[in-house]
């Protein structure tokens, strides 16, 4: 008899370090983490392999790039919060068995929450609900049961969830074409999911559920409500405490209070959800940001256009958006037996005032700039204060350029935009290139060419950022800065978009150096984004403590006694002479209360008055959250807070 001959085929892994190590096929990510350390294994929550995020128990059958990720890597958080909303369902079920599964994701970029789940349950959950749901999570993480994944086919999963009346889960898996779906489960818990999961239950040491809130099936106002529980959870206790600490400071910073009580804004039911009231006070900061905002346009370069708020439909057609962009636009409106549109976006306008004569190469490039006012339809579920509205104004400009000046036009634009938040004391960002998405205009070619130019910008002006795969616009890639405020929460502000496709669409030309007609090509770029997002952002950054050449009172002159009301009045006369905002309380409350009334309101500075500096010429000068500074002439008064204003500390 002849012998059976067994070869080890060996595959070759390479690291994120750029180092190789051979290891027999069919390795899981879990093996590969325990040859590294124990310490790895132990925190090692799922890999990734080729790009593609996997369990730690996937094998590898072949030669590949691997990272392993723990709670440290973004990737990482997301397995581990959409694991523990697995969790949070099987702790619910067993609690409310006749509960219906909707579904259950992580939300990395919601600060508060980092997982929730939809369910379809006839028990109205309370507070107590969540305590005994939070209580079962700990029991069932105790028991560090495994996160296991099968297959199943697909049709065969759909027959069984109709049976049992898991509407849900069908009418999901209905719209799935592969042959097979997956699912997770542990102890007696299952669920279709793509996954990938933690190893296990154990993982999960700190689990803390927030709230419970409505929720319609796929945010359909026309479907079921459902009931929506909130929550997060860590790896350690301390992570979750710490956590919790700071959703109770950002509770304090929540712009939709601080804009009701220092009178900066509103929204009210009898206009419109998602359109702004702005108040005196709120409108003053605004207008300060844009004539900035204008001021820094044409020290660089900018000029500044007007574009009206409707256009024939027609216009929207030919740009594409009623293709690509339809569920966000408003309804046409017949105006003269011709149908128009509220405007969505200002671009099409833009490039009808570069069509409106003939454009030579030499004059290349324009950079035009418009705060311009857009409505967007946004579902009533969504909508959140200022953070997303109906109606908003985006720091919008175009630039149509060369060929040639394409790169140092967008090298430009990032370093114009990192002046822009550093000014506003934003200096730490997440940088983000967004690709090609699944429905896009114009050719690949053109794609990759916007791409390759947007990562060579990112490069020169020496900008750290990360590929977003498939998150560019229909009609072109596009770089995103994330601005991170005071708390760390990440905030989507600036977008820079290289187009090739509006010229084409528009038949946009210049005339070159040798007399033939050339495309040029169109950026798009918001640095701010809206003036709505990036206010109300300003307020939680700054917990409603505006700086002095924010601030929309800036001074307040707080008199001791009516005695001192007439020299009040001539301090206000000084001030407001030298383009300070004054004000002056006349009221007949004591001291006491005037100072914790300016307080409340945040006013950076108070002039306190009484006998002795009418006497002396001179005033009492306390700060915002500081106290008294102490006495000060009214001339170093003045002096100190226009340095303080020209370094817009």
């Amino acid at each position: 008899m002849g012998r059976l001959i067994f070869i080890l085929v060996m595959i070759k892994v390479k690291f994120p370090d750029g180092s190789r190590k051979e290891f027999k096929e069919d390795v899981t990510p879990a093996e590969i983490a325990r040859s590294i350390s124990n310490s790895l294994v132990k925190k090692a929550l799922g890999a990734v392999v080729n790009g593609s995020i996997v369990d730690l128990s996937h094998p590898i059958s072949a030669d590949c790039s691997l990272r392993i990720l723990t709670f440290d890597d973004p990737e990482g958080r997301e397995i581990f919060w959409h694991s523990s909303a697995h969790l949070m369902a099987s702790a619910v079920l067993k609690l409310f068995p006749d509960t219906k599964l909707a579904i259950g994701p992580a939300v990395p970029d919601d600060f508060s929450s980092r997982f929730y789940y939809d369910l379809d349950m006839n028990h109205k959950l309370a507070e107590e609900d969540l305590d005994a749901i939070e209580k079962k999570m700990q029991e069932l993480a105790a028991q560090d049961l495994p996160f296991e994944r099968t297959e199943k086919n697909r049709q065969k999963a759909i027959s069984r969830f109709r049976e049992e009346g898991d509407i849900y889960k069908a009418e999901m898996a209905s719209e799935m074409e592969d042959e097979n779906i997956t699912f997770y489960g542990h102890d007696d818990f299952i669920d279709m999911c793509r996954g990938p999961h933690i190893p296990s239950t154990g993982r999960i040491k700190a689990v803390k559920l927030l709230s419970v809130a409505g929720a319609y099936w796929r945010g359909d106002e026309n479907n079921r409500m459902l009931q929506r529980i909130y929550g997060v959870s860590f790896p350690d206790i301390k992570m979750l405490n710490e956590h919790l600490r700071i959703i109770e400071e950002a509770k304090k910073r929540d712009h939709r209070f601080l804009g009701r009580d220092l009178d900066l804004f509103s929204i009210s039911e009898s206009i419109g959800s998602g359109l702004v009231l702005w108040h005196p006070r709120g409108a003053l900061v605004r207008t300060i940001i844009e004539d900035f905002w204008r001021e820094q346009h044409l020290k660089n370069g900018y000029d500044i256009v007007y574009s009206p708020h409707i256009a024939k439909l027609d216009l929207w057609n030919k740009s594409g958006h009623t293709n690509f962009y339809s569920e966000y636009m408003y309804s046409p409106m017949a105006i003269d037996e011709v149908n128009y549109e509220i405007k969505p976006m200002n671009c099409p306008f833009h490039i009808h005032i570069y069509k409106s004569k003939t454009r030579s190469y030499r004059d290349l490039p324009f950079r035009w700039a418009e705060l311009g006012t857009v409505y967007r339809y946004e579902r009533s579920g969504v909508l959140h204060g200022l953070m997303r509205v109906r109606g908003f104004t985006q720091d919008d400009a175009h630039i149509f350029c060369r060929p040639d000046q394409l790169q140092d036009e967008l090298e430009r634009t990032i370093k114009f935009n990192l002046f822009f938040l550093r000014t506003f004391k934003f200096d730490n960002f997440d940088v983000y290139l967004s690709t090609r998405p699944e429905k896009y205009v114009g050719t690949i070619e053109g794609w990759d060419r916007a791409t390759e130019t947007l990562k060579n910008a990112l490069v020169e002006t020496e900008t750290e950022y990360e590929i977003d795969p498939g998150e560019g616009v229909f009609y072109g890639p596009k770089i995103d800065i994330k601005i991170k405020d005071n708390l760390g929460r990440s905030w989507q502000c600036t977008t820079i978009q290289v187009d090739f496709n509006l010229p084409d669409r528009f038949e946009m030309e210049y005339v070159s150096g040798d007399g033939s007609r050339k495309q040029p090509i169109m950026i798009h770029r918001a640095l701010l984004g809206s003036m709505e997002r990036f206010f109300g952002v300003l307020v939680e950054h700054y917990a409603g403590n505006f700086p002095l050449w924010l601030a929309p009172e800036q001074i307040r002159i707080l008199p001791v006694t009516d005695y001192a009301n007439r020299y009040g009045d001539k301090l206000v006369d000084i001030f407001k002479k030298d383009g300070f905002r004054t004000g002056i309380d006349l009221s007949s409350e004591k001291i006491g209360k005037k100072i914790r009334d300016a307080e409340s309101m945040k006013i950076p500075y108070m002039v306190i008055i009484g006998k002795k500096e009418i006497e002396e010429g001179s005033i009492s000068l306390r700060k915002h959250t500081i106290g008294d500074i102490g006495k000060i002439s009214i001339d170093d008064a003045v002096g100190k807070l226009k340095e303080e204003i020209e370094n817009k500390n």
